[in-house]
């Protein structure tokens, strides 16, 4: 399994992702979730993946695909559709397909599904942010819903719904990423390290910053201990 999650604000996008996949307890590799696509200063999109990793990376294989190919047009390739919803088209029917031929393959076992976010901004135009179903269909973040979550989400979304606004800064939002998915971590090992993190400021039509988190890294050690001690010291705060 996998946590993915994207925030969008005022400011700009964080998208967060674990690189754990699971094929039983004995069985554990590192995949990354997280693809970018990038004309700079013309568009950004960044795809996280949760779920089949035979469907996700075939879905990304042949989105490739069509950016590569001259006879790419706006129907086909998501570098070159008008506007961020057409990429969710093209992902979600593209998604929708691969999930469907390989169905078929396996179809004397359980079906095989995934999941996407879609994130991203085109020159000119807003900023976006896409949940695509296994189906095709999607949904899109909205200023009441700022954020979107794929894979194991239940355990990191308390903090992100108290914390996180369309106002709150790139800055606490990477904070409310990180600590959404230290509380995952904590409580289901079907999702694992590293993590990757991406932030893309408003209208830069890039990825500004990126960082992959190893196991051992302090910041994020450092940040998951001073978590649990206030939430420990505000336990203890409150009466009945």
């Amino acid at each position: 399994m996998t946590y993915c999650v994207g925030l969008l604000l005022n400011e700009g996008m964080v998208l967060l992702s674990d690189t754990r996949t699971n094929a039983g307890l004995d069985n554990i590799s590192t995949y990354r979730k997280m693809f970018t696509f990038e004309e700079p200063d013309e568009r950004v999109i960044v795809i996280l993946t949760a779920g089949s990793l035979s469907v996700s990376q075939t879905t990304i294989a042949r989105l490739r695909e069509a950016i590569d190919d001259p006879d790419g047009n706006a129907d086909t390739s998501i570098m070159k559709a008008p506007t961020l919803l057409k990429v969710a088209d093209i992902v979600g029917n593209m998604l929708s397909l691969v999930r469907s031929e390989i169905d078929q393959k396996l179809s004397a076992m359980q079906g095989a599904s995934a999941s996407m976010i879609v994130a991203g901004q085109r020159r000119g135009g807003a900023m976006r942010l896409f949940l695509i179903y296994p189906e095709g269909n999607y949904i899109e973040a909205t200023e009441d819903a700022p954020f979107l979550q794929i894979g194991e989400h239940k355990y990191g979304k308390p903090i992100l719904d108290r914390v996180v606004k369309p106002t709150t800064s790139l800055v606490d939002a990477q904070k409310a990423v990180l600590l959404s998915m230290d509380s995952t971590l904590r409580s289901n090992l079907s999702v694992g390290m590293p993590l990757d993190l991406a932030v893309i400021e408003r209208d830069t039509c890039r990825v500004t910053s990126r960082r992959r988190i190893e196991a051992g890294d302090e910041a994020f050690r450092a940040m998951s201990k001073a978590w649990s001690k206030a939430l420990r010291e505000g336990f203890g705060q409150i009466t009945i």
